[in-house]
């Protein structure tokens, strides 16, 4: 078949790559919502370490077009300021339909170069499906290994109940002398620098994590001013002033259904059940905006979150996605 490889154009295009995208994301987004993104990042700036490493960030995107002007493949490369040296981060898409005809090939082979061209020294993709096995071939033939699996839960709330032992675990953290907030009612960039505190020092003990953490501004950008984010949906735990554990939650507009985006405590603060007390708030919350379920994502790795989720609060595994990394 006859089909070309040009990069992306802004905005025009993402209203045929967002199906795409669909494809392969949990939840759905839409062309506009890709926009906004791209609206909040400023022109690419790459730069090498000491070790000749590649820092800074860039985001290009690639397309394919049949012989019709119809876009059937995307691919895109990126990496952030607090990326990990060397690394670039990348998600690639055909659809079904032109699979098996060199689109991919051709897509991957122009994402390849410009990654040689900029030094990178390894990529990575997070969103290839397990249950995926041609895609799966496709990137092991290309030189990448699973280094890691993100599995996926989803709970029903249409019927859902909270057991008497949820319940109990907020009061449990409140005899314990913790206390529980919604960011709406501790307004304030005072209260929002403690929250993005807790962020990166809870953020760096989940299972894979690398590279560093976003300052303050973009951490909020990027955080508390994504679309579908509400302070009345950000559960925060308190001892005392000191916040010590968070949940937070994105709806989606399209689904009506909550994203359960983040859950962290400080490890001092471990054990007592106040992550599956924050976790019941926020799910007590997604119930009062109607949203008929909640999505998570957990790494492999992380035993106490999956226990928390499924064992105890009866999340329903459903198949996840492996991070894939290639050594260039």
């Amino acid at each position: 078949m006859n089909f070309t490889i040009r990069k992306l154009k802004q905005p025009e295009d993402f209203q045929a790559v967002a199906p795409l995208v669909n494809l392969v994301w949990s939840e759905p987004t839409t062309a506009e919502r890709l926009q906004e993104d791209e609206d909040k990042i400023p022109p690419g700036q790459l730069h090498y370490n000491e070790q000749g490493e590649l820092m800074g960030w860039d985001r290009p995107k690639w397309v394919a077009e049949d012989e019709n002007g119809h876009i059937i493949a995307y691919a895109i490369a990126w990496r952030a300021p607090w990326t990990e040296p060397g690394a670039l981060i990348h998600t690639l898409i055909v659809h079904p339909e032109f699979r098996g005809k060199g689109v991919g090939t051709a897509i991957y082979g122009a994402l390849h170069a410009w990654a040689q061209e900029v030094k990178a020294s390894r990529l990575i993709n997070y969103n290839m499906k397990e249950t995926d096995e041609r895609s799966l071939a496709f990137a092991e033939k290309h030189g990448y290994f699973k280094e890691r699996l993100s599995f996926e839960s989803v709970l029903d709330l249409r019927e859902y109940t909270a057991g008497e032992q949820l319940v109990a675990s907020i009061g449990d953290a409140e005899r314990a002398g913790i206390r529980f907030v919604t960011l709406a009612e501790e307004p304030g960039e005072d209260n929002e620098r403690k929250l993005h505190e807790l962020y990166k020092i809870t953020h760096h003990d989940i299972p894979g994590y690398t590279g560093d953490y976003p300052w303050f501004e973009e951490w909020k950008k990027w955080t508390l001013e994504l679309p579908g984010v509400r302070p009345e949906w950000v559960h925060i735990a308190k001892d005392g002033e000191r916040y010590v554990g968070v949940v937070s939650l994105q709806h989606n507009e399209q689904t009506g259904a909550m994203y359960h985006e983040y859950t962290g405590v400080l490890p001092q603060y471990r054990g007592r059940r106040i992550a599956l007390a924050l976790k019941l708030l926020g799910l007590q919350s997604a119930r009062a905006a109607g949203a008929p379920y909640l999505r998570t994502h957990n790494d492999s790795a992380n035993i106490p979150m999956l226990r928390i989720n499924r064992d105890l609060m009866g999340f329903r595994a459903e198949p996840g996605s492996y991070k894939i990394v290639c050594t260039l």
